[in-house]
């Protein structure tokens, strides 16, 4: 048997020189593991290479075994009868596999069977992780040198000194010789750690890396173990491919092994001449500076380089009597952002049902209109300002809803629309009410999305800290909806003087026009999402962060209530309870007295 195959192996993920496998294989009665039972338990605990323990045991099935199973596995109903039970043994089993990679050959047999266990006697299955001898064979073997994957065929393609024959502890001895070969060649495919194995054998069907995959490794040579971005650059310096990684170098070596299957990543690879990184203090900052370095570069391999920062909003029209019209540049009262034209035209005709505004395209001059009436009016649906039968004093209420529907001041148009689908509900028209429910529905969130962005983009200053799950903490500092400053304060060291100094030698950001005062969208999601998961505390924040009593956010409930409805063949509208209130005060956002950061 080879020893210790994998000692030569670099440091990348988990080395597999030390990880511990649990070579498994169970005998049942039949190929069901809801409908049969385990007769035979063989397991074998390697590690770099050699066995450290073995585990092997009959197991009384409480049926008798099919005869055509006995005459496959040797094992018959009176060799079993005074076996040990299967409650008796699977939490044996359990603890010899506990913190250990399961193995098996066609291992969604054999972890099925142990999952069904489980479940049936009342275990919590451990969820380990799960590699196929099979299916890595695949991966690794050429069809060529070895047609079948089959246990017997495999062992005797590589010369085991072990011959399976249908018994759990013979045959997962077998599987471990065959495992140690297996190992042997995934150093010539990049396979490094345990976590490129496991990727290798999910995609059975990986070709090997490419000869210029190979060639290209010594790139990630000088690339630090630390958070950060990489930029993948071509011939002429120019930048093809941008991605984050909490570890930079694993990252970039994982793409010169065999786990890497994209074709135009692959191809990226090929026309790379050397990998930039900027070392980040954590994944935040790499997050943001991903997203800047996609816009400013553009490199033709990242998907969203098609449009970065591409955004599409709802705002009226600069004239005597405005329209809702879909702009690319936001400006006051826009509303927004959304991810593609078509979605913001749909995002007007929904808010058209909230807000008198008029429907038409045409420009109507502020003096003596004189056009001809349109439906919509004969329809009793717009007052007809075209012909002059609206003045702008009378046009204007429209104007000051929509503004103060968009920025939280007013939510009456949303109220005016429950109140449509719960009348419709109760005239027992559930498709219409069903329609206008749905409607609604997606204009709170679009509302509710809108009004998150722009608070979080209008406060001046916010400096946040997230435990970094080691005693320490990852400090930022944001202003108007762009990180400024970013940095950590590891367990043992004081964080406010850190704070205090990023705070001195922050970016100075002056607010721009519109709703984000000139953010990206896509940084200010990002920001917006950190400040508000992962047990973030805010140090600092000026102005208060508070969200508008009348604003969306008041009827999350609601929303969240008609979506889980909207597959429903009713459509009652939710509650009054959960409409929001007009009279509640206005609803914080997260904590913003001074965090505590020990």
């Amino acid at each position: 048997m080879p020893s210790d195959p994998q000692l030569s192996f670099d440091e990348l993920g988990t080395p597999l020189r030390e990880v511990t496998f649990a070579v498994l294989d169970l005998e049942t009665t039949g190929g069901s593991a809801r409908l049969h039972a385990i007769t035979e338990v063989g397991a074998v605990k390697v590690r770099g290479g050699e066995r450290v323990g073995e585990l092997g045991t009959l197991v009384d099935p409480g049926i008798a075994i099919p005869p055509d199973i006995a005459r496959l596995t040797g094992i018959t109903t009176s060799m079993v009868g005074a076996a040990p039970p299967l409650p008796a043994v699977l939490p044996s089993v359990l603890e010899f596999l506990s913190g250990s990679v399961l193995v098996a050959h066609n291992a969604p047999f054999d972890a099925g069977f142990l999952r069904a266990a489980c479940e049936q006697l009342g275990h919590a299955w451990p969820r380990p992780p799960v590699l196929c001898t099979a299916r890595l064979a695949r991966a690794v073997l050429p069809r060529s040198e070895c047609p079948s994957v089959r246990l017997g065929a495999l062992a005797a393609h590589f010369g085991c000194a072990t011959e399976p024959n249908h018994r759990a502890l013979t045959d997962a001895r077998a599987t471990v010789e065959v495992l140690h070969h297996l190992l042997e060649r995934i150093g010539n495919l990049g396979v490094q750690s345990l976590e490129e194995l496991l990727s290798l054998a999910r995609t059975a069907s990986a070709h090997r890396p490419t000869q210029r995959q190979r060639q290209q490794r010594h790139l990630a040579r000088d690339v630090p173990s630390a958070p950060g971005v990489y930029l993948f650059r071509g011939t002429g310096d120019e930048v093809l491919y941008v991605g984050t990684s909490g570890d930079l170098h694993r990252r970039v070596r994982s793409y010169f092994t065999a786990g890497e299957r994209r074709r135009r990543i692959r191809d990226m690879v090929a026309q790379a001449q050397r990998v930039d990184t900027v070392v980040c203090a954590h994944a935040l900052e790499a997050g943001v500076r991903e997203l800047r370095l996609i816009s400013a570069h553009r490199p033709r391999y990242n998907r969203r380089s098609r449009n970065p920062g591409r955004a599409w909003w709802v705002a009226p029209t600069a004239e005597a009597f405005p329209r809702l019209s879909v702009v690319a540049t936001p400006r006051e009262g826009a509303l927004g952002p959304f991810a593609s034209q078509r979605v913001a035209s749909d995002a007007v005709d929904v808010a058209l049902d909230a807000v008198a505004l008029r429907r038409c395209s045409q420009r109507i001059p502020a003096r003596d209109p004189s056009a001809s009436p349109c439906a919509l009016h004969e329809l009793g649906h717009c007052a007809a300002p075209c012909a002059g039968h609206q003045g702008i004093d009378e046009y204007a209420p429209a104007v000051h809803a929509w503004h103060d529907l968009v920025s939280g001041a007013d939510d009456t148009p949303l109220r005016t629309l429950a109140a449509t689908v719960a009348q419709r509900s109760a005239d027992e028209r559930y498709e219409s009410a069903a329609r206008a429910r749905d409607r609604l529905a997606g204009l709170v969130g679009g509302l509710d999305r809108a009004q998150t962005l722009a608070t979080v983009a209008a406060l001046e200053e916010v400096v946040g800290a997230r435990p970094d799950g080691r005693g320490g903490w990852e400090l930022a500092v944001l202003r108007f909806g762009r990180l400024a400053a970013a940095g950590v304060a590891p367990r043992g060291v004081r964080p406010m003087p850190v704070v205090e100094s990023l705070r001195t030698g922050a970016q100075t950001v002056l607010p721009g026009p519109g709703p984000l005062r000139g953010a990206p969208p896509e940084e200010v999601r990002l920001l917006y999402r950190w400040l508000t998961t992962g047990g973030t505390r805010l140090v600092r924040c000026d102005p208060s962060w508070a969200e508008p009593a009348r604003g969306a956010g008041s009827w999350r409930e609601w929303a969240e209530t008609a979506r889980a409805a909207a597959g429903s063949d009713g459509a009652a509208a939710p509650s009054e309870r959960s409409l929001g209130g007009s009279e509640e005060r206005p609803a914080t956002g997260p904590d913003v007295s001074r965090a505590r950061l020990h």
